[in-house]
């Protein structure tokens, strides 16, 4: 079993002091059992988040690319999952203020199907233009199929919650134009128009991301992998409290589950935690040899845990 934890810790001061007051019984007896792998921090302009990169080496792909929607097409099964390239198109609320446009999480739209499908059926014509197929999957979240993303490295949404987009945006003119286009789209759509109306945001653009090209061969992960999504929800609303709870609960339960594994001697469990920066990943030890670390220097401390992620 591995547990692949994303946002699991942040440099904002609250969330450190949260994690430093929580009580995590499972975590805390595994980071005493566990001995720890060398820490992977990636370049901090990368595209692709610390969990992102840690969820591509464990499913036998390059870390360096992470194309998410084609992987996401091959397994619904969709035509050309496995020749064309993909991405996600993410239909957003940008907000621009004096100095930067930020983007908003998708969930703050709370958008529903039939706006999401509305929508959609506007936008098509003109990103066909460009030679990209729209699909529907979830009001938040479409897939894209076209050749302007081949080869493209685009960010996730989680990386410019909050932040200035203009870093994470595509270096490709086709999709800048399209963004631009659909701006001017949306501005005047019914769809944002009846969304004014209850005081509900307006989707103004889109999001792209997960792209790329699925490579010959698709291996499969070597043991079952677990990615909980709870502390990521709080942390991009930069809810600590939540993000509090949301650890006490993974620890009663995936934490607790991957404990119960080790303690069955489950071979290959892995407990890998990531933050916005790095990578920590605990794994077991050589028999005898984590027991005579920890007799010499002791079990790593929960407390420790912050500022080493």
């Amino acid at each position: 079993m591995h547990l692949l934890i994303p946002f699991a810790a942040s440099d904002d001061p609250a969330s450190r002091q949260t994690l430093r007051s929580l009580r995590l019984p499972h975590l805390t007896r595994l980071l005493a059992r566990l001995s720890p792998q060398p820490a992977e921090a990636g370049a901090a302009n990368s595209p692709a988040l610390p969990h992102e990169r840690a969820l591509a080496a464990a499913m036998g792909l390059d870390p360096l690319t992470t194309p998410w929607a084609a992987l996401q097409a091959h397994d619904l099964g969709l035509e050309g999952a496995r020749e064309d390239a993909w991405a996600f198109i993410t239909p957003s609320h940008w907000q621009v203020g004096q100095a930067q446009v930020t983007l908003l999480a998708p969930e703050e739209l709370a958008l529903a199907e039939d706006e999401s499908r509305t929508l959609l059926a506007a936008m098509q014509p003109y990103f066909a233009e460009d030679g990209i197929t729209l699909l529907y999957e979830s009001p938040t979240r479409w897939l894209a199929r076209g050749a302007a993303f081949r080869g493209l490295a685009t960010a996730a949404p989680e990386r410019a919650v909050g932040r200035d987009v203009a870093p994470w945006l595509p270096p490709s003119p086709v999709l800048r134009r399209l963004q631009n286009e659909m701006q001017m789209l949306l501005y005047t759509h019914a769809v944002n128009e009846a969304r004014a109306q209850r005081r509900a945001l307006a989707v103004n653009s889109f999001w792209i991301s997960g792209s790329g090209t699925l490579p010959a061969t698709l291996p499969a992960p070597t043991r079952p992998l677990v990615v909980p999504q709870g502390l990521m929800q709080a942390a991009l609303r930069s809810d600590w409290p939540a993000w509090g709870r949301a650890w006490e609960q993974l620890d009663a339960t995936d934490m607790s589950a991957l404990r119960a594994a080790l303690d069955a001697g489950t071979p290959q469990v892995q407990l890998t935690l990531c933050s916005e920066q790095r990578t920590l990943s605990y794994a077991p030890a050589a028999p005898g040899l984590w027991r005579r670390i920890s007799s010499i220097f002791g079990p790593e401390p929960l407390s420790n845990l912050p500022d080493k992620l």
